[in-house]
Parts: structure tokens; C-alpha cells; sequence
């Protein structure tokens, strides 16, 4: 068949809107016509199956006949694990059985796991067997020997037969890294009569039918529909093949075609810079996922390999026949999100890889797994059309694989396969449950610029309400991202919207900062201090400093006015954990400003680890006078059993001399043990200039930040870095998400109400309300 080449911007043309470009400061339009939606409600690490020290992987999932058992791959300890989800929002381990190779897929039928497992000694040799797994006895019944190296396995809808991808990868480091390489992949077909010992294996070639490589199929993934027609993706021929099952002939197959793609990122920046003006033609689909929508239409999700990936997803027809194109609207939606993966923009930008079909009642939804965003985009299928039409977009671990909807019990579940303790994220399998409602996710999204194009975000470090309007809530991004400015956000709409960005210029040149507070000036003149990170340390030969700790004076238009640095006997003492935060306030007639370190610095009290957790400074910083002074702020010991340390992340206002900080660990998941809020008074405080011994602060425990996290289903957030608290009482909080490096991409920005109260007395604003976590 002739290669095709259909435009993805057709989706604003042809087939239905997905996601509509909307005049600035609206937000896209999602359907939601029966009030149900998904929600997270449980995060299951994957490491409970094993032990918290190892590398563990979840990466392909399915579920038992009853919706009550999860059964995962586990490629890197060589596993499948089960887990217990008979109450879906408290999951249990089952533990987990060797397989004697690598895991690359599993499938259910009936009350059997299939498992295909890999057991290559090498690139020309592959090889791989199925076990048969009882999933009740966790035993395996039968194992049947395989042509090569699996890659997929699917079970029809009636349990007849089951399908195998016998891929036989390419070695990446052998010549360009490019097919044909031999042996070729296949397809693989097990009827499933009988014993499991009995069932027996027929082989389909898949050679000679794709254009590019047609001496090397190198098939990806399979998924079978009632009329038991698998689908087979040959992700590096950019090619589709329709094989039925019963006869184990080819009935159809086709190019998976290109596109061209618009208003995308397609540069990659350091720092970072997300810049939706590119495109991209003819780029090839390469599509990994398939699932099928009805016994005539089917869905891919187009990851790209060699030369391709279309950054979204399509839905064909039988005969080859594009009827959706998601175009540049994953792309977007990213962005929109906060979970755009800027150092992915050459590649393949947000790389959905699997994909999956569900009906829940007479609802119909597609789910499309995006790789490096980590999250899982929900459609609905609306209308005789089919056209997707976006719903919601829901958070993952790091790296969704996996996705099974379970009908029966408004379940679905996906399974992420990243996995590092040390850089703080663990493999997950994430639970989500349809039920009435509003998402509980998104906390933060973008409105649109002029040119159609959402605002770009992430990495929020720091909070400042408008003065007089609780609704406006200024932040700013750190120095993951280049060009730095402040966002402002409508906090009353739920989501928070981000409304505006005002970019900051010194001398008509944008500036690069690593913000890390923000404060409205105390004068009233509109205009905003932000606190930058040093880089650096005096005692660090590997890290030797690079920039100082300065403040940063902005006018409302984003132009820098003024910088304030430290004194140089204080720059001789730098630590790379520098400012974290900054306020402003009128004391005697003249504005003064309060800064928090996040650590000690050189000579400062350090922590022992055991009984004191060491001091960190807090700044005074007299504008009138041009004097700092400082005292110190006692730190908690650490309690993470994964070690790390306990530092300040924030500094806000609450009334006059009173301040509230963000006290936290460098620790996230299961191992986060402090992410608090505590106030202290400097009233009676005497601070004091470098060379003299700073007075300690009393600190009052406001609230614990834990519960809350937990709230959210999913794993603990490390890096709580914004707050602000609301002219009646409300505290807000939010997570800074590291760029969507080595993070899931998730914010949470949480509103907790009526922590504090209007106050009748000492000339405070408020008084706390004495109970944590109520």
C-alpha cells in the first residue's frame, strides 16, 4: 500500500475537536456530561513485594477474572508480583515468584497468568518461554518454549486464543543501531484448549509485508478483539499488520503513516526553556500500544523509535484508514499541566507509550500513557463518531507502562517502571476509581497565551498573595528554567489557574535566577522581592562557588530595580544551601526584609544526627540602614530511615513580627518523615551582626504537612517549597516538581482552611487554632 502522510492538525479540521484552542485566559474544554470521573485513591510501591533496597520495576499489569488480584512484570528483579486490591484503596503485597528470565508481558485468562519471559543470552540467540501461573497459588502449571524474545502477549475476549509478539530486538550498539539485524520477529499463536501442558503454538511470519525494514519485523505489542483479529505494531517499520487469530492468516496490514506537528517544542535548552514554536513534518508514527475500540476501529499510541513518534495517538480503521489524529494536544495538555518534558523536546517529546480501551457501563473511555510526563490522559468516546474527546489527565509514577481499566469495579490501575531510591522516586502501581465528582487533579493549570499556545510552568519554588486580593497568588520557578518571571495565578478557580507571567529584565535583557522565595513589597508600591540561590560552596572543591545569595528588587512590570547581596564575611561562609525564602514588612516606618537559609552555612551549628538537628540562619535585612543581622532558627532531627537532611524551604508573613516557615526533609515516598509548618515570633528578638553569637528562635509546631500528602493518593512529594497563608486563616502549600526530572512531574497545591483565625489581641492578625491536622 501507498505510504501515507495526513496532517495532524486535521483534528481542528475533520475529526472533531479534542482539545480546542480557546482566547487567553480560558482553559480547554473537557467533556464531563455524567458528573463521573477518575480519581486517584491508592499508590501501591512496588518494593513492599521485595525489600525498600532493591531496584524494583512495574511495568506491564493486569488483574485477575474477579478485579480483586493485580499481577505485574518485574523485569529487573526477574519477578511477577501479585498484589491484593480487594479493598482498592488499601493494596496489599502478595509477594512475588522468580521466572526464570526477564518478564516482559503479562496477560490473564481465566484463572491463569500468562508470562511471557525472556531469557536471551544475546542479540542473535534470543529465546524466551510462557509460563502458566496460577494466579490463587501463585504456582506455575506449564511452560511452553517460545521462538525468540517475547515482547507482548495478549488473550482474545473469549479465551480462546492467545497471542504472542516474538520481537527479537536490535542490538542499539551494533553498527548505527538500525534493522535488519537477525534473526527477524514473528508472531506467535496459542490455542488455549485443554490443559495449559497441552495448549499448542503456531507461528506467523511477519516478514516481507512492511515497506522499510522488510527483512526484519521486529513486531512491538498485540491486542486482540471479539472477532479474535489481533492488531500487531512493527514500531521500527512505522507498519500494522491485521492477523486472524483462527487461521493465522495476514487479513490485512498498512503504513502507519506520518505527520506534521505544530506549535511544539522540538528545541532542547540549559537551562530550560519550553518554546512552543516548532514543527515538525513528516515525522513517522512508530506506534508502540495498540488496543482495539470497536471489531472496526483501533487505537495506537504513537511513542516513535528510530526515526519517529508523533507525540500523540491515532485511532484507525481496519482498512488503514486515519480516523483521529491527536496532533500537537498531548504536547499541550503537558505543558498546560506542568509535566512537560523539556529535555525531551528533540526526541519524542511527552512519548505516549501504551494505550488502552474500557467500558465502564455505557461510558467509553481511552487511556494513553505518556512516558515522560507520567501521566495517564483520559478520553471519552463520544457518539457513532467515536471522536476522543479529552476528560482529564491523571498523575503516575515515573514512567507509566502498564494500564488496565477493571469495569466491574470502576477500577483502573497503571504501572510505572522507573525506579531509584537514591534519586527519590520508586516504582508504583497507581489505583484510580471512577466515581462522581470533580478531578481531584489537576491543583494547577495554564490558560492560553495569545497565540493559542498554554502557558508554560513548573518547577514552583516559592508563594506571595496579593496584598488585598486573596484570589491572585503571585510564584516563580527556580533555575531549572532560564528567563525567570513570575506567574500569576487565580487561586478561586479550582484548578488554580495560571492567568499571566510577568518576565523579568534587567536592562531590556531577560535574567536567569535560581528564585527561590517571592514577597510582595511591604510599601505598597506594588513591587516584588525575590529571594536567588547562591551556587556553590567555600568548603566544596567539587562545587566551589559560582553565585552569590542576593535579593532581587522587581517592579510590578518585571523590570529589576536594585540587588542586595550579603556582607562579604558572610559570602566567606557560603553553603550551597542558601536562600529559601523571603518577606517583607514595615517595622518602625521602613521596610525590612527576612530571608531563610536552608542550611547551616561554615561555622554555623551543625546537626549530629542524634539529638539536635543543628541551626540555620534567619536574615534581617534594614533597607533604611543597609544592615543585615541575623539569629538562628533551631532545625528537628532527622528521622528518614534513607538518611539525608531536614533544612527550611520557605518563609512567609503572618502577622506583625510573626513569621511561618516550611521546615522539611530531602526525602520523599515511604521515607519522608518531616514536611511541617512552624511559626516563630522575632518580637522579642534581638538579631545580630556577623561576628557576634545569634540568639536562637522559639518555633511552634502549626501543622504537619504528612497527612495532607497522603491525602492525595499518591506517594509523599519531596520538595514543599511554597507557601502563603490567606487574609482569613488559610494555609496554602505546594510542591516544586524539579522540571519533570527524576520527579514524576506531579504539584500538589494544597489549601487547607481555617488553620488560623482573626486574632482580638497583642496586635496579631491571627491566632493558630490549636489543632494539627483537624
Amino acid at each position: 500500500m501507498k505510504k501515507k502522510k495526513d496532517l495532524a492538525l486535521t483534528l481542528l479540521h475533520g475529526f472533531g475537536i479534542a482539545i480546542a484552542v480557546m482566547v487567553y485566559g480560558m482553559l480547554p474544554v473537557t467533556v464531563n456530561a455524567d458528573n463521573r470521573v477518575f480519581n486517584r485513591i491508592a499508590t501501591f510501591p512496588v518494593y513492599l513485594n521485595t525489600d525498600v533496597n532493591l531496584e524494583t520495576v512495574a511495568e506491564i499489569i493486569d488483574a485477575s477474572k474477579d478485579g480483586k488480584t493485580l499481577v505485574y512484570t518485574d523485569s529487573q528483579t526477574k519477578k511477577l508480583g501479585f498484589v491484593d486490591i480487594k479493598k482498592p484503596d488499601q493494596p496489599k503485597a502478595l509477594g512475588a515468584i522468580d521466572v526464570g528470565g526477564e518478564p516482559t508481558s503479562v496477560a490473564v485468562a481465566g484463572r491463569f497468568a500468562l508470562v511471557a519471559v525472556n531469557s536471551s543470552p544475546n542479540f542473535i540467540a534470543p529465546s524466551g518461554h510462557l509460563h502458566v501461573v496460577d494466579i490463587q497459588s501463585q504456582t506455575i502449571v506449564a511452560t511452553h518454549a517460545l521462538a525468540g524474545q517475547p515482547d507482548s502477549v495478549a488473550v482474545s475476549p473469549d479465551e480462546r486464543y492467545a497471542a504472542v509478539v516474538i520481537e527479537n530486538e536490535r542490538d542499539e550498539d551494533l553498527g548505527n543501531g538500525e534493522p535488519p539485524q537477525a534473526p527477524s520477529g514473528l508472531l506467535q499463536i496459542i490455542d488455549l484448549k485443554g490443559k495449559p501442558e497441552d495448549w499448542s503454538i503456531r507461528n506467523v511470519s511477519l516478514d516481507g509485508i512492511a515497506g522499510v525494514f522488510p527483512d526484519d519485523a521486529e513486531p512491538e505489542f498485540v491486542a486482540i478483539n471479539e472477532h479474535n483479529i489481533a492488531v500487531v505494531t512493527l514500531q521500527e517499520n512505522n507498519h500494522i499488520a491485521l492477523i486472524d487469530l483462527a487461521t493465522g492468516s495476514i487479513v490485512n496490514h498498512f503504513t502507519a503513516g506520518a505527520v506534521d506537528l505544530h506549535q511544539i517544542d522540538t528545541k532542547e535548552e540549559s537551562p530550560a526553556l519550553i518554546d512552543l514554536n516548532g514543527s515538525l513534518s513528516g515525522i513517522p508514527r512508530e506506534p508502540d500500544g495498540a488496543t482495539w475500540i470497536s471489531s472496526e476501529l483501533f487505537a495506537t499510541a504513537d511513542e516513535g523509535d528510530l526515526f519517529g513518534g508523533s507525540r500523540g495517538f491515532t485511532v484507525f480503521d481496519t482498512q488503514g484508514n486515519v480516523v483521529f489524529s491527536s496532533g500537537n494536544t498531548l504536547e499541550h495538555e503537558a505543558v498546560r499541566l506542568g509535566h512537560y518534558p523539556d529535555d525531551r523536546s528533540k526526541n519524542k517529546g511527552n512519548e505516549p507509550e501504551n494505550i488502552a480501551f474500557a467500558e465502564f457501563g455505557d461510558e467509553r473511555f481511552l487511556f494513553v500513557a505518556s512516558e515522560r510526563s507520567s501521566v495517564i490522559f483520559v478520553y471519552k468516546l463520544k457518539g457513532s463518531s467515536n471522536t476522543p474527546t479529552l476528560l482529564q489527565t491523571l498523575p503516575a509514577g515515573v514512567g507509566p507502562e502498564g494500564v488496565k481499566a477493571i469495569p466491574k469495579r470502576n477500577l483502573l490501575v497503571s504501572a510505572s517502571e522507573n525506579d531509584s531510591r537514591e534519586d527519590l522516586y520508586r516504582s508504583v502501581i497507581t489505583i484510580y476509581r471512577l466515581e462522581s465528582g470533580r478531578p481531584a487533579y489537576p491543583t494547577v493549570t495554564s490558560a492560553n497565551r495569545a497565540d493559542g499556545t498554554p502557558i508554560p510552568w513548573g518547577a514552583l519554588s516559592g508563594f506571595a498573595l496579593h496584598p488585598r486580593e486573596d484570589k491572585k497568588l503571585y510564584s516563580i520557578h527556580d533555575s531549572f528554567y532560564q528567563q525567570s518571571r513570575i506567574y500569576v495565578m487565580d487561586i478561586h478557580k479550582k484548578p488554580a489557574v495560571i492567568v499571566d507571567e510577568i518576565v523579568l529584565k534587567d536592562d531590556g535583557q531577560t535574567v536567569n535566577l535560581d528564585a527561590e522565595g517571592i514577597a510582595v513589597s511591604a510599601t505598597g508600591d506594588g513591587s516584588f522581592w525575590i529571594a536567588s540561590e547562591g551556587a556553590g560552596s567555600v568548603d566544596e572543591l567539587s562545587r566551589p562557588v559560582a553565585n552569590l545569595n542576593v535579593l532581587v528588587h522587581v517592579a510590578p512590570d518585571g523590570s529589576v530595580i536594585e540587588t542586595i547581596t550579603l556582607p562579604d564575611a558572610v559570602n566567606a561562609k557560603q553553603r550551597r544551601f542558601g536562600f529559601e525564602g523571603v518577606a517583607s514588612v514595615i517595622e518602625g516606618g521602613s521596610e525590612v526584609l527576612y530571608v531563610a537559609f536552608q542550611r547551616p552555612w561554615v561555622d554555623d551549628p551543625e546537626p549530629n544526627n542524634t539529638d539536635d538537628g543543628g541551626k540555620v540562619r534567619i536574615g534581617r535585612y534594614d533597607r533604611a540602614r543597609g544592615e543585615w543581622m541575623f539569629a538562628y532558627y533551631p532545625l528537628d532531627v532527622r528521622q528518614s530511615p534513607n538518611g539525608g537532611w531536614v533544612g527550611l524551604s520557605e518563609i512567609t508573613t503572618l502577622d506583625q513580627g510573626r513569621f511561618v516557615v516550611i521546615e522539611r526533609d530531602n526525602q520523599s515516598n515511604t521515607d519522608a518523615r518531616i514536611k511541617r509548618v512552624y511559626a516563630f515570633s522575632v518580637s522579642d528578638m534581638v538579631f545580630r551582626p556577623e561576628g557576634e553569637s545569634f540568639d536562637t528562635l522559639r518555633k511552634t509546631l502549626i501543622r504537619d504537612l504528612l497527612p495532607d500528602l497522603k491525602a492525595t493518593g499518591g506517594m509523599v512529594l519531596e520538595k514543599i517549597e511554597s507557601l502563603a497563608v490567606t487574609r482569613t486563616g488559610d494555609l496554602l502549600f505546594a510542591n516544586d516538581n524539579d522540571g519533570v526530572i527524576d520527579s514524576n512531574g506531579e504539584t500538589q497545591l494544597i489549601r487547607i482552611k481555617g488553620v488560623f483565625r482573626p486574632s482580638s489581641g497583642q496586635g496579631h492578625r491571627f491566632d493558630h487554632r490549636g489543632r494539627d491536622n483537624d
